[in-house]
């Protein structure tokens, strides 16, 4: 598996209308069947598909590898690639190499379907011009979203925080984003969280330079409800301190945010 991919690879054009990033990390079980319905989805497209393997102890490196020997999707191009463990530093790694004009930061088993972009499609008629960023978001008012009780609680406390601690007014940041390409890219380079915490950065930072994302409703898909949540009570506690670091960071993020949004 290659660690990077800055350069575009002979025969793809100079701008896919669309990169998909997906962090993997022991995604063995789900990743062929993700990738495959992406592509099927795009497939006559101009797209590519960025897999970041991050520290996997699975299998999912091997089915990269199979997945890169049997590709034959027209239009749709797969890119797979490792960064350090962590969902963070797999999605800024992807987005690094990504070259669309739009980046879609999305999960390993597909968790809205394809809800978001659909959404994302609609705003865009619906506005006439394609908003800097769009999220798919659990705490819209018409998504179906069920969900057990401990899930409940941990969301509901920590979006609790985060409207405390950052006072950010977007629903739900750990949604799947469709951005600007250039706008994300310059972002990214800028941004440091390595886990979870990531789209929380990445929305606090659009935030802070004037950037309000259009929250879309989504509905969770069957496969997603199917499996356990990853993310422990643990991982609240360690992404509540996060937002407290984050807050410290606040003019060093408004500055990475403004000067990208401000570039020609």
């Amino acid at each position: 598996m290659v660690t990077s991919r800055t350069e575009p690879v002979r025969g793809e054009s100079a701008a896919p209308e669309l990169s998909v990033i997906i962090p993997a990390y022991n995604s063995g079980a789900v990743l062929e069947s993700t990738v495959k319905q992406f592509a099927e989805y795009f497939s006559g497209r101009q797209v590519e598909i960025i897999v970041v393997e991050n520290g996997s102890t699975d299998n999912t490196a091997d089915v990269c590898g199979e997945l890169s020997k049997a590709w034959a999707w027209p239009g749709v191009t797969f890119h797979p690639m490792s960064s350090d463990k962590g969902m963070g530093a797999a999605l800024r790694a992807g987005t690094l190499a990504s070259r669309g004009q739009r980046v879609l930061l999305t999960a390993d088993d597909l968790p809205f379907g394809f809800g978001d972009i659909e959404g994302a499609d609609r705003v865009m008629a619906e506005l006439g011009s394609i908003p800097p960023a769009v999220i798919g978001s659990k705490a819209h008012a018409q998504s179906e979203v069920e969900r057990g009780l401990l899930r409940v609680v941990m969301t509901g406390g920590f979006a609790t925080l985060r409207r405390v601690v950052l006072g950010t007014r977007t629903g739900d940041p750990q949604g799947t984003f469709i951005v600007d390409g250039t706008l994300l890219r310059r972002i990214a380079s800028g941004l440091s969280e390595q886990g979870f915490l990531f789209t929380t950065e990445l929305d606090y930072a659009l935030e802070l330079a004037g950037i309000r994302p259009v929250e879309v409703p989504i509905r969770l898909s069957d496969d997603h409800l199917a499996h356990a949540s990853r993310i422990s009570p643990k991982d609240v506690l360690q992404m509540a301190k996060g937002l407290v670091s984050l807050r410290r960071r606040k003019a060093e993020l408004r500055d990475v945010a403004t000067r990208a949004a401000s570039a020609g």
